[in-house]
This record gives structure tokens, C-alpha cells and sequence, in this order.
């Protein structure tokens, strides 16, 4: 009498890791290409709204929650495509006259870093509190942001603005904080605070959808 045992064929169970591994990186694909559409639709609609000379970055909630939902690289790639799309739309053309590598390194290094520096703040925090999470990954974003601008402005065009400041009566540190950064950066925090909530619930769906998927 023939006995028959009951063994999964190793061949069976690798070709369905396989499958369900391809499954979730198309996943991921496919969702990083709609967050960067997003990324790109909302920076070129804060091209039109300035407080300042320069636009805001309404962006960086998309950011944040690219990088909760696809991890670190995912919020600096974004944050890289926000780069891209603020030379693209040409909000950076004063600079660009100035220095057009130096203006090219500060965009996009502030954008990549700010992205990638939210996503990390946000992986840190996620496990105690996903609200707390997001609160640090939306201040944590515009202060990089603006900071890597900070020292870009230092670096490449200090002659340049300085010469702003003294047409403009004003110390070169106050030019700067009130001529170039102006309302920018408290709106942007504002903005980003303003949506956690929004911003929470919209990366606990994308986790919830991932998770049942899988």
C-alpha cells in the first residue's frame, strides 16, 4: 500500500515568495510614481503663491507622507523631484544668474535632505506615537529646508546679497531672514501642522491598504 506524505514542494513555496515579492515592489513602484506626481502638481501650483519673493513649498506634506509610507529613500527622492521641479518652474532664477551650480546643489540638497531627514525623524517616533511621528517629521522638514537654503546662501551668494542688503539699508543677516526666507518658512510649518491630522489618517489608510494586500 502506497503511503503518501504531505510535503510542500520547496519549489512551489519559493515560486510563490517570488511572486508575492514582485507583487509589492510593483506596489511600491506604482506608489512612489503617484506620490511624485502629487510632489510635482503641488510645487508647481506654490510657484503662483508668494509670501516674499519666493514661493512657498506646499510639497513637503506630500513628502512627509511619501516618506512614512515608502521609508527614508522614498522621502529623499521626493524631496529630490521637489529639487527638480522648483528649477524646472523657474522660482530659483534669481540665483540661477548668480551661480548656477551653487543654485543647483542648494536646491536640490535641500529638498533630498529635507525629505530624507523628515522620513528618518519619522521612522524614529512612528513605533511610540504615529501623531507625535508626524508632528516631528512636519517641523523637521521646512527647518532642513530652510537651513540647507541658509547655508547655500553662505556659501554661494553672500557677495551677491550682501550687495542686496546694502541697497536695501539692511544688515546682511536681517536681508536675509526678512528679504529672502520672509513669511516662507512660518507658513510652511503652519501648513504642515495645520494638516497632521489629515496627514495621519492618510498614512494609516496607504498602511492599512499595503498591509491587507500583502
Amino acid at each position: 500500500m502506497e503511503t503518501k506524505t504531505n510535503v510542500a514542494d520547496p519549489t512551489v513555496k519559493a515560486g510563490t515568495v517570488k511572486k508575492s515579492s514582485n507583487t509589492s515592489y510593483i506596489r511600491t513602484i506604482v506608489g512612489m510614481g503617484v506620490m511624485t506626481a502629487i510632489v510635482v502638481v503641488l510645487q508647481l501650483l506654490s510657484s503662483v503663491i508668494h509670501f516674499g519673493p519666493f514661493s512657498i513649498t506646499l510639497a513637503l506634506t506630500a513628502m512627509i507622507v511619501g516618506g512614512a509610507v515608502y521609508g527614508i529613500w522614498g522621502g529623499a527622492w521626493l524631496g529630490l523631484v521637489m529639487g527638480l521641479t522648483v528649477l524646472i518652474s523657474g522660482d530659483a532664477a534669481p540665483f540661477m544668474v548668480l551661480s548656477p551650480v551653487g543654485t543647483i546643489l542648494t536646491v536640490l540638497l535641500k529638498g533630498a535632505l529635507a525629505g530624507f531627514a523628515a522620513a528618518c525623524i519619522y521612522k524614529l517616533i512612528d513605533g511610540k506615537s504615529r501623531f507625535g511621528a508626524v508632528i516631528a517629521a512636519g517641523i523637521t522638514a521646512p527647518v532642513v529646508n530652510t537651513g540647507i537654503f541658509l547655508i547655500g546662501v553662505y556659501v554661494f551668494f553672500l557677495d551677491a546679497i550682501s550687495s542686496w542688503a546694502d541697497s536695501a539699508n539692511l544688515p546682511v543677516g536681517e536681508y536675509i531672514f526678512t528679504g529672502l526666507i520672509g513669511l516662507n518658512f512660518p507658513v510652511e510649518l503652519m501648513v504642515n501642522l495645520a494638516l497632521s491630522t489629515v496627514t495621519v489618517t492618510i498614512i494609516g489608510i496607504v498602511k492599512k491598504s499595503m498591509a491587507e494586500r500583502q
